[in-house]
């Protein structure tokens, strides 16, 4: 790799959440919405691309704008969002990008000679008599579209949504309108990638229809998305636990799923048998992407006390021989290929455990705010200039990350600033003595403290930094020397 690479992967100024991965070419490319920070609902700006070259994941080019919300002819005015989009390779070379707008009941389809576009409108999947999907009694709620073109040149769309009543309550009541039928379906489609083919079929479980079966307690919610592998086919979603991505197994790509288990939650809810929340959680959604001789899977972390200012994260996973993968953990270094070097300086936004003295809850949750720290920034979106940090770590609060390789740590720095007067304890361990006691000063601008290291810290080792004192401190940086 040219340099390091954190979670989140892309730059700290950009917010691009339920991320799809594909490799075309040598390089991977990510598709997704694209939130605004410090938005008031989701995914209001417009689609953005990035893409790496396959053999080095720290490497990401901007691709510029590849699709504004105007451009479908049903919204001229841009004032629908464009939700979680996803693009195939068509039989014809072309690109083809699937996505929804809020929660318009069709699926529109958009088109580029080339992965990276830009992109042209192309149409709305619809019956063969021209019935756009999704209007029809039989159909269901059209929403989050997954596409697979098979080795066989058939063409899959993977749709759905599973709300439950609170929701369906709440929609109808912002709306104005009633969401009918729900859950999750797979259509085949023609060859001209709009065109529905068969029936929808539904593929897996939801929460009301999932009692007895091995999807209990991770049915379907919403997030569908379809991967194959080793001539196995992998339906990634978005459990009803709303922060577990999950998935299901079949050796076809329409029936005879069964449950594969939990690949990624951004509460590390679930890794090694955790329970607790170690960071502020909320939706997820992602894919698993094949790059360079690795499996990885793609998600999203929340920030800025919301669900709609999402950023993108990324972890290796391991497949086992049975052609399961095992769960990820939630992860500083993700595509680093390791942990990351033991020296040198680091940005505090790269935590991938948040959380206060009171624990950490679902992001839409934090109603006390004064009581809770979180991730933003403190620039406006798009400005193209990092300026993110940790914000209002109060007494109790903890920012851990995993994970670094050290020599030998001599000294840490951290750079704080507000009223705040105590001290960041620095732990490899939470439940042991600390490594080092970095004394903080009250201050209204960013200010550096440092301390020496007691004792030897060498290997593979997690930090966690925790604040003890009065008053509250942002955190900015820190550096390892």
């Amino acid at each position: 790799m040219k340099k390091q690479v954190f979670n989140p992967y892309l730059p700290n100024y950009e917010y691009v959440p339920d991320g799809e991965p594909k490799v075309f070419g040598d390089r991977v490319y990510v598709y997704g919405s694209h939130d605004r920070f410090n938005g008031e609902f989701y995914c209001v700006n417009d689609y953005v691309g990035y893409s790496a070259p396959v053999e080095d994941l720290s490497d990401w080019r901007f691709e510029g704008v590849i699709y504004k919300k105007d451009q479908d002819p049903l919204n001229p005015d841009g004032k629908y969002n464009m939700f979680a989009p996803d693009v195939i390779q068509g039989r014809d070379g072309r690109f083809y990008m699937y996505y929804g707008m809020d929660f318009i009941n069709q699926i529109s389809v958009a088109v580029s000679d080339k992965p990276e576009g830009p992109f042209e409108y192309y149409g709305a999947v619809h019956h063969p008599e021209g019935t756009l999907l999704g209007e029809k009694s039989t159909d269901a709620f059209q929403f989050d579209p997954g596409v697979l073109v098979d080795d066989d040149k058939r063409v899959w769309l993977y749709t759905g949504f599973g709300p439950n009543e609170e929701f369906r309550e709440m929609f109808a009541k912002h709306f104005g309108q009633t969401i009918g039928e729900c859950g999750n379906y797979v259509t085949e489609l023609e060859a001209d990638m709009l065109t529905v083919k068969t029936d929808p079929v539904q593929l897996i479980p939801n929460t009301w229809d999932s009692e007895g079966t091995d999807f209990e307690g991770h049915a379907f919610y919403e997030a569908s998305s379809i991967r194959k592998f080793n001539n196995k086919y992998y339906f990634i979603y978005s459990s009803e636990l709303s922060h577990e991505l999950a998935y299901a197994i079949s050796d076809y790509p329409d029936k005879g799923f069964v449950y594969g288990g939990s690949l990624h939650s951004n509460g590390d809810i679930g890794y090694q048998g955790n329970t607790e929340e170690v960071n502020y959680w909320g939706n997820n959604h992602g894919s698993v992407a094949y790059i360079n001789g690795e499996y990885y899977i793609f998600g999203h972390r929340q920030t800025n006390y919301t669900e709609f200012s999402r950023q993108g994260v990324a972890e290796k996973l391991q497949m086992t021989a049975d052609g399961r993968f095992e769960m990820a953990e939630m992860t500083s270094c993700g595509l680093n290929q390791g942990p990351l070097r033991g020296t040198g300086n680091y940005p505090a936004a790269i935590a991938c455990q948040l959380y206060s003295s009171f624990g950490a809850l679902k992001s839409t949750e934090v109603l006390e705010k004064e009581e809770h720290p979180c991730f933003t920034q403190e620039k406006e979106d798009s400005q193209n200039d990092p300026s993110q940090y940790i914000h209002n770590l109060k007494d109790g609060s903890v920012a851990g990350f995993k994970y670094f390789h050290f020599d030998d740590l001599d000294s840490l720095s951290v750079t704080t600033r507000g009223p705040g007067k105590g001290l960041l304890g620095v732990y490899t361990e939470l439940e042991k003595a600390p490594i080092a006691e970095i004394h903080v000063s009250p201050s209204t601008e960013w200010q550096t403290f440092e301390a020496n290291v007691s004792g030897s810290v060498v290997g593979e080792q997690p930090l966690f930094f925790r604040y003890e004192g009065p008053g509250m401190i942002d955190f900015k940086a820190f550096a390892l020397g």
